[in-house]
C-alpha cells in the first residue's frame, strides 16, 4: 500500500481523541546550556500521540531550543529524550523521516517558484512521480497558492511565504509536526488562514506541537498547554485545569482540591485574614502573570 492510499484511508477515520494516546515524545530532566547559560533547564515534558500542544511564553523561554532538541538539530546538555522510543543522539535519520518543522525563520529558496520549491523539497523526502505530483497538489490547494503555483517565491507576501513553509513540512506525511511561532509577522487574514491549516492537519489524527507568545493561539487550537519561563516548565494543563489552578492560588495561599471556598474564607476572616472569594474564571493572561509575574512580550 503507497502512503497516499494510507493517507486516503486514514482521513475517513476519526480523529483520536485529545490526549488519549500514548506518550509520543518523553522527556526527562533536559538541559540545553549555552556557555554559561542554561536555555533549558531540567524539563519534564511528555507529548501525546494525536494531541495539539501548545508551548507558552516569552521569547527566550527556552521553547525554541526545546524543539531544536526534539527535532535532533541540537544535542542535550543534559536528560534522557525518546522520541517514538528512539534515542535522537543514535537514531536522528530514523526519528527526522518522521517528523515535519516549521522553523520560526522561513525555509524556501526565493528565486524558485511555489511549485518548484515542493518539488525540491518533495523529492528530499523521497517521494517521486505521481505521488510526488499529487502531494504538490494537495500543498498548493491547503496553503491557497493555487493561482500562484507558478510565480517566484521572492513575489510572495509574508503571509504566503508562511503558508507554504508549513505545507512543505507536511509534503511526506509526518506523524509529528513542530510548528515554531508560524505566525510571527504576517497579516491578520493569513494568520486566520494558518490557524484553519493547523486546525485540519489535527483533526486527521497529527500530533502537533505549537510554539507561541500568543494568548489566543493557543486558546484556539491546542488541547493542552505547557507555560515555559526560563527553560523551565511553570505550569501545564488544559485551559480549563489551567483556570481552576488559579482560582484556588492567591499570594502565599493554596487551596485543595475539594475545599468549600466560602467556608475556607470565612474561617480565615474569623482569624483575621481578610479575603474574597470570586467565581470569576481567570483568562490566560492573568494565569500566566500569576504564575512568572512577567507580561508576555513580543521584544
Amino acid at each position: 500500500m503507497n502512503r497516499m492510499t494510507q493517507a486516503t484511508q486514514s482521513s475517513t477515520l476519526p480523529p483520536p481523541s485529545a490526549g488519549s494516546g500514548e506518550p509520543i515524545v518523553s522527556v526527562r530532566g533536559l538541559v540545553r546550556t549555552f556557555g554559561q547559560h542554561n536555555a533549558v533547564d531540567g524539563l519534564d515534558l511528555e507529548i501525546r500521540r494525536g494531541e495539539c500542544l501548545g508551548l507558552l511564553g516569552p521569547n527566550g523561554a527556552g521553547k525554541t531550543t526545546t524543539l531544536r532538541v526534539l527535532s535532533t538539530v541540537t544535542q542535550a546538555t543534559e536528560g534522557e529524550v525518546r522520541i517514538f522510543g528512539l534515542d535522537p543522539d543514535r537514531d536522528g535519520t530514523a526519528i527526522r523521516a518522521r517528523l515535519g518543522v516549521v522553523p520560526q525563520e522561513v525555509a524556501l529558496y526565493d528565486t524558485l517558484s511555489a511549485r518548484e520549491n515542493l518539488e525540491f523539497f518533495g523529492a528530499m523526502f523521497d517521494l517521486a512521480g505521481a505521488v510526488l505530483e499529487s502531494r504538490v497538489t494537495w500543498a498548493l490547494e491547503v496553503a491557497g497558492l493555487v493561482d500562484r503555483a507558478e510565480s517566484r517565491v521572492e513575489t510572495f507576501s509574508g503571509g504566503m511565504k508562511r503558508r507554504l513553509n508549513i505545507v512543505v513540512s507536511l509534503l511526506h506525511e509526518p506523524e509529528l509536526v513542530f510548528l515554531d511561532e508560524p505566525t510571527v509577522g504576517i497579516d491578520p487574514q493569513s494568520r486566520n488562514h494558518v490557524f484553519d491549516m493547523v486546525e485540519d492537519i489535527h483533526a486527521r489524527g497529527t500530533t502537533l506541537v505549537y510554539t507561541t507568545h500568543q494568548l489566543g493561539e493557543v486558546e484556539r487550537l491546542c488541547d493542552r498547554i505547557v507555560v515555559m519561563d526560563e527553560g523551565r516548565e511553570v505550569a501545564s494543563g488544559t485551559l480549563a485545569e489551567l483556570q481552576s489552578q488559579s482560582r484556588r492560588t492567591g499570594s502565599g495561599l493554596t487551596l485543595a482540591e475539594g475545599v468549600d471556598l466560602e467556608r475556607a474564607a470565612a474561617i480565615l476572616k474569623e482569624n483575621g485574614i481578610d479575603c474574597a472569594v470570586t467565581d470569576e474564571v481567570p483568562d490566560l493572561e492573568a494565569i500566566f502573570l500569576a504564575l512568572t509575574g512577567k507580561a508576555l512580550r513580543d521584544d
